[in-house]
């Protein structure tokens, strides 16, 4: 059985070990989205000696699907060197670069984009302020390409790696979740309708990066409201993203944010990770306030998941990973 510090090979890309640092927002970007020198220094830090896979803090595809003015953004071309130092300096620091892109949809407001925020249906999440207006089917075809373009412009940044947020509530959750999406059409109704949206940008970011590039999928696998998405919905949902051609799910959950507020325990959607994993058959992360190194093992040990995401435990510590390397060596 595999352990924390075993590689792990996903379409021929080799991860060091199975540690995962999780997308987690810094809000240190210029007011046009691009990459700062405090970005390197921070990435670069986490990335010496540290995780297998690293993924980037979300970035925007569009200047209307951002939720800060100092998030991240992938929208343009002109974006590509500044993202292009992050990938250098995280790949020649041995780990796997991976750079999360989103749109926010209903989860932004109007004050920051200038206009009324979109998403599936005229329902806004849960506790947020902004009633959104419904896309259109044309609208979501060129949001397709949207997410497709700014796949490709990881790539050309050096990228090893895309994920696709589809969790938290941002755009393509709002599309999967049936509180937020009231559609009519074949884009609402049954969960394969609700999932065809998500599908659609899978393949067009596949088709644009090719088979080289891994493409992760974070997915929202719970949504923790009534009347929302439920781990046995995650179940049927995990299969069909894997078959559009996700090659690792990164599950997490919360319709309106990550759960960070509501549990406190260690591991908090490892065993929603595990039925994931059963049910799509391909890697899974598992997440959850995880911080301890003889905890993260066991579920790897264990199999529940294939990699685990330490978050803020490496941020308070980046010498997270190599501590944890020297204290499970020392028991072995």
């Amino acid at each position: 059985m595999a352990n924390l510090f075993d590689p792990l090979e996903v379409r021929g890309i080799r991860l060091r070990n199975r540690i995962v640092m999780p997308p987690i927002a810094t809000e240190r970007a210029t007011p046009r989205g691009e990459v700062t020198d405090w970005h390197l220094k921070h990435y670069e830090t986490i990335a010496v000696d540290g995780p297998g896979l690293l993924i980037v803090e979300h970035t925007y595809i569009r200047p209307d699907g951002r939720v800060s003015d100092r998030q991240l953004g992938v929208y343009d071309d002109a974006l590509v060197p500044g993202l292009a130092r992050l990938a250098r300096i995280i790949k020649s620091a041995g780990a796997v670069a991976c750079l999360q892109i989103t749109h926010a949809g209903a989860r932004t407001t109007r004050d920051l984009i200038g206009t009324q925020p979109i998403s599936a249906w005229t329902l806004p999440v849960p506790g947020d302020p902004e009633t959104p207006r419904a896309l259109r089917r044309e609208e979501i075809q060129q949001l397709t390409r949207d997410y497709a373009d700014a796949a490709r412009r990881a790539q050309a940044a050096g990228f090893d790696a895309v994920e696709i947020h589809g969790a938290h509530g941002y755009l393509l959750g709002q599309f999967v979740s049936p509180v937020t999406n009231r559609r009519t059409d074949d884009y609402g109704g049954p969960l394969e309708n609700r999932l065809r949206f998500p599908c659609e940008v899978i393949r067009a970011v596949r088709e644009a990066v090719g088979p080289a590039m891994l493409v992760l999928y974070r997915l929202g696998a719970d949504d923790l409201t009534p009347g929302g998405i439920t781990a046995d919905d995650a179940e049927r949902i995990a299969p069909i993203l894997a078959q559009a051609g996700v090659d690792i799910l990164d599950v997490s959950g919360g319709l309106g944010g990550s759960g960070r507020d509501r549990f406190t325990e260690q591991g908090y959607f490892v065993l929603l990770a595990a039925r994931v994993r059963r049910a799509a058959g391909i890697p899974t992360v598992g997440v959850g306030n995880v911080r301890d190194p003889e905890y993260a093992d066991r579920v790897i040990r264990d199999g529940l998941v294939d990699l685990i995401a330490v978050g803020r435990a490496q941020l308070a510590d980046p010498d997270w990973v190599a501590k944890a390397r020297r204290m499970l060596s020392s028991r072995t």
